[in-house]
């Protein structure tokens, strides 16, 4: 069935809502999460489905216990319909600035936690709005930073705020500010009065730190990894003030930048010797995808305002 579908550069017959219902669904594998995204009820979802089932001649998804899953067909649908209407939300763009009124919806992932020298999200979408009053800016944290990295790459987030020190396939990363990586411990614990320690002198230390696919989690994997190094995550946790409280039971030690800890009580930070980890935030955008007029105009503002 699949090879008798042919998606080129226009879709003959389907209806733009269509295809944004269809993307819904896809994203949230899930009819009901889809309607709930899209402000309407599960009914017009699963008429719009079959409608656009109907069109093309084929079944996009697989009714599971678990949720709605993509068809090959639908797998095959699912960039040239993101492409589709990336393109109709850049026409509706290109009208809008003549007409002197910039407008259109914009999905920004950020952080679980930024802080200073970090920028702060809520000031820019603050003075953003103030020049902007028209574009919505949709903003949600979305995962570790490789899942946001992913789903900037495949458009579900138009930009994102990530950290990740190294270049990403697919992806126009801008680095916003640059912190160095401590050790953090109890203030108790033998290495706490040390001036600098090295990976090697933690290799056998248990440590606490964010879950696999967030961003500083990959950076400390990856400098161990190079130095030849294992370690032990004794404990995985979501939450860097939670992290920080496992430290200072001395359960564990971590490797932190020191503004990410918000109450640095009986805690000490020990800086790294011969070490290049640090904790990088950059802005995301597609490399290969157009951002649509409002994207570019929130991503301006962004690197405007972070980088003076």
């Amino acid at each position: 069935m699949l090879a008798a579908i042919t998606f080129g550069d226009s879709l003959p017959g389907v209806n733009l809502r269509h295809l944004e219902t269809f993307v819904a669904v896809a994203d949230t594998a899930s009819f009901s999460r889809a309607a709930d995204r899209l402000h309407v009820v599960q009914s017009a979802v699963s008429a719009g489905i079959r409608t656009l089932e109907q069109d093309l001649g084929t079944e996009l998804f697989r009714r599971t216990a678990r949720g709605a899953v993509l068809t090959d067909a639908g797998t095959a649908l699912l960039p040239e319909a993101r492409a589709t209407l990336a393109a109709a939300a850049a026409a509706r763009d290109a009208v809008d600035e003549v007409r002197g009124g910039l407008r259109g919806t914009v999905h920004l992932g950020i952080m679980q936690t930024m802080r200073a020298p970090a920028p702060n999200p809520a000031a820019l979408l603050a003075t953003f709005a103030h020049t902007h009053p028209l574009v919505d800016v949709q903003v949600r944290h979305g995962g570790g930073s490789l899942q946001m990295a992913e789903q900037v790459r495949d458009g579900r987030l138009d930009l994102a705020f990530i950290s990740a020190q190294d270049s990403q396939a697919g992806l126009q990363l801008t680095a916003l500010s640059t912190q160095p990586v401590d050790l953090v411990c109890g203030t108790a614990h033998r290495l706490a009065g040390r001036a600098s320690v090295t990976l090697a002198e933690l290799a056998e230390e248990p440590f606490v730190d964010l879950p696999l696919l967030w961003g500083t989690r990959t950076v400390n994997d990856a400098a161990f990894a190079a130095a030849g190094l294992t370690r032990r995550v004794a404990y995985e946790i979501n939450e860097t003030s939670m992290l920080a409280e496992f430290i200072r039971a001395g359960l564990a030690v971590g490797l932190l930048p020191k503004s990410l800890v918000v109450d640095t009580s009986g805690l000490a930070f020990v800086p790294l010797r011969r070490s290049t980890l640090a904790f990088q935030v950059s802005i995301a955008a597609p490399g290969a995808r157009r951002l649509s007029a409002s994207a570019r105009a929130l991503h301006d503002h962004i690197l405007a305002t972070a980088l003076g």
